[in-house]
């Protein structure tokens, strides 16, 4: 068993620093851009569903870089700091970059799979004129900041116009690798509470897979997707481990 600190800024392999160097300037420039131009770059760069007419491809690279609060940005970065740096320094920069990549790819699928089943079971409460008038007004709606007052209007008009933003599937992509890959290694919760990395990992993942099921009203957390960024975690570093050549 052993404790693990991570690094200073300045000895962070380069990987890491450069997606926290580009993260916080992406942060920056959606703070300018919304005061000084009345631009959304977190409504044009994040993740929309793909019946949306502001959904574009590229969105499943550029929402990863995208955050809506600096408390958003923050516990993202300082986790991607902890556990990232330790993940890098073992399997090399190209390798960790093509997971990161990869997780936080897959965990933009794994949203918009459960946005088009709730879409579905929203939908089945609507009459098909109702779906056509929030299909065709309900993105004017949202832009002005309002809803509409029937529940499930209101819920399929979120689903289908609401961008998707955050590094937090491939930050969980990290944890999951960690705690795969230095189980027994300790975790201080709150910075006080010793917990082992893969006790701490299967908490977390209960934890989010929990609250994706509850779906509770008002909850604009994408847990769906930080278990989609696991699961395809999981899933390369089986492939890796299995593989014609072995990296773990």
């Amino acid at each position: 068993m052993s404790n693990y600190s991570p690094q200073r800024f300045a000895t962070l392999p380069q990987v890491i620093k450069n997606l926290l160097i580009i993260n916080g300037l992406f942060f920056l420039a959606t703070i300018v851009s919304q005061s000084a131009l009345r631009i959304d770059l977190s409504d044009i760069l994040g993740l929309h569903y793909p019946a949306s007419p502001q959904f574009k491809p590229l969105q499943f690279i550029s929402y990863m870089f995208m955050h809506g609060s600096f408390s958003h940005i923050f516990f993202n970065m300082f986790a991607l700091w902890m556990f990232g740096n330790v993940l890098e320094n073992v399997w090399g920069p190209k390798r960790f970059l093509i997971y990161y990549f990869v997780t936080g790819m897959g965990a933009g699928l794994i949203h918009l799979l459960i946005t088009y089943l709730r879409i579905q079971q929203v939908s089945a409460n609507l009459s098909p004129e109702l779906i056509e008038m929030v299909q065709s007004e309900g993105l004017a709606i949202i832009n002005k900041g309002m809803n509409y007052s029937d529940p499930n209007m209101a819920s399929l008009n979120e689903l289908l116009h609401t961008a998707t933003v955050g590094a937090s599937g491939s930050v969980f992509g990290v944890l999951l690798a960690f705690g795969m890959m230095f189980p027994n290694s300790l975790i201080y919760i709150f910075f006080a509470i010793p917990v082992k990395a893969k006790w701490f990992v299967l908490g977390y993942g209960a934890f989010e897979l929990y609250n994706g099921v509850m779906n509770q009203p008002g909850d604009n957390v994408a847990h769906f997707a930080h278990l989609g960024g696991m699961l395809f975690g999981f899933i390369l570093i089986r492939y890796w481990k299995n593989g014609p050549k072995s990296y773990i």
